[in-house]
């Protein structure tokens, strides 16, 4: 290109290719940065003598030999963040050592699937050690045929996969609290993922045992020290899409997920799609256990509780920039996911400017129902401030709400099911932090 010509070409290509053209002075500038780098990284060996050193040339030196297990790169980071115990971050204290959660990095992840390993966790009672050949599902109540399966049994049933995502009822659940800390993604919508589920339906079980006239719930029970269980709508939708699963993304469930076996409900909230599943008992009416009556309800404004609101609504989050995030003057790719557990997400729209005006992003392929959808906007940021939203609406036409328009049907007493719109905040130096817009 000739030194006096400017690039014409347009689209987020050229964008990106216009902000890499930077001057002498920039570039001096850089160097004296590089410098600075360089020293502070000559310290890192010193910090940390287990650090990987990679050849100086990878060409040059043999590989490794491959693993029974594979793992990924050392220089990949993203983890999960949470823990139990005094102390801990998101824990519940000395009086609950083994109630916790993990919240998934959303802000590092691409495409929908979260890696097993960084899928979110939830626990009441910390995760039990399970030997599969001893493990039982037990069947019974409002039944022909009460049976009991192996988990050998149920793996020669005919299988079924999917993917979907699931949602702690949880997330996002310090959004209720009128202040605005510096949160991350990961802080504010990390209790939600998308994995590949792969088990038996349950509809194939309940043919199986025969279903009794008048059985309208059921109650799944699982296996932890916390004898988690709770009741199940026997819903047309259920009955077609509720599954006993055994797999998650192509191997057996990790233990933090269930295994040997866990209920999937696509759509419900995550409590409810019971871990390390032993019993299901049919009957005529809610069994009205504890995680259903003292817990998981939905404290209204009046000061009752709304009981089985069980479906996560529509809900989105762009996830960069985002919270705690850098980012300088030029072209960006604006990249959130959105979900619905309705259905479909039919469009996913960005707002630069606090919600004075929308544009529609670009909803990336697969678009399933009750998954997470990847959607894109390519943005120039100029330097000013801006207010950065998302909003997503479900194939039923629900269009997620703002965070004024949730408070005023629900208040601020709740702690479930909060899916109002997300602001991030980008300020004139770059930082991006969470605010109430």
């Amino acid at each position: 290109m000739p030194r006096n010509e400017k690039p014409t070409a347009n689209g987020p290509a050229a964008d990106y290719a216009r902000d890499r053209m930077v001057s002498r002075r920039r570039f001096l500038a850089g160097t004296v940065s590089l410098a600075g780098l360089a020293a502070t990284t000559m310290m890192i060996p010193r910090l940390h003598a287990q650090e990987v050193k990679p050849p100086e040339d990878p060409m040059r030196v043999p590989g490794a030999l491959p693993r029974p297990y594979g793992d990924r790169s050392p220089f990949v980071k993203s983890a999960r963040v949470g823990g139990a115990g005094p102390g801990a971050p998101h824990g519940w204290g000395e009086n609950a050592p083994n109630n916790f959660n993990s919240w998934t990095p959303l802000q590092d992840l691409h495409g929908i699937v979260t890696p097993s390993s960084l899928h979110f966790e939830r626990h009441h009672n910390g995760v039990p050690l399970i030997d599969p050949a001893r493990h039982r599902l037990l069947i019974h109540g409002l039944v022909n045929r009460p049976m009991i399966f192996s988990l050998d049994e149920l793996e020669r049933l005919p299988a079924v996969s999917r993917i979907a995502f699931l949602e702690c009822s949880g997330n996002s659940h310090d959004l209720w609290l009128p202040n605005a800390p510096d949160f991350t993604v990961q802080d504010t919508h990390g209790l939600t993922s998308t994995s590949e589920w792969t088990g038996v339906k349950l509809s194939t079980l309940l043919e199986a045992v025969g279903v009794q006239r008048g059985a309208s719930w059921m109650l799944a029970e699982g296996s932890d020290a916390a004898g988690m269980d709770r009741s199940v709508p026997l819903t047309d939708e259920v009955l077609q899409e509720a599954m006993i699963c055994y797999g998650q993304n192509g191997e057996a469930l990790r233990p933090e997920q269930g295994y040997p076996l866990r209920l999937f409900l696509p759509g419900y909230e995550g409590n409810i799609n019971v871990k390390w599943l032993r019993r299901l008992k049919l009957g005529t009416a809610p069994f009205m256990t504890r995680e259903e009556t003292s817990k998981y309800t939905d404290l209204m404004p009046d000061g009752k509780a709304y009981q089985f609101s069980l479906v996560m609504e529509a809900k989105s989050v762009i996830t960069s920039p985002s919270g705690r995030q850098q980012i300088h003057p030029g072209f960006h790719e604006i990249r959130g996911l959105a979900w619905s557990g309705r259905g479909r997400v039919t469009k996913a729209e960005v707002s630069v400017d606090g919600g004075r005006t929308w544009q529609p992003a670009r909803l990336q392929e697969p678009i399933l129902p009750k998954c997470h959808t990847r959607f894109l906007l390519p943005w120039r940021w100029n330097g000013q401030e801006a207010v950065l939203q998302s909003r997503c609406t479900d194939e039923t036409g629900y269009v997620q709400p703002t965070r004024q328009e949730l408070v005023k049907v629900r208040g601020t007493k709740s702690v479930f099911h909060y899916n109002a719109i997300q602001s991030w905040g980008v300020e004139r130096d770059g930082r991006v932090r969470h605010i109430y817009a």
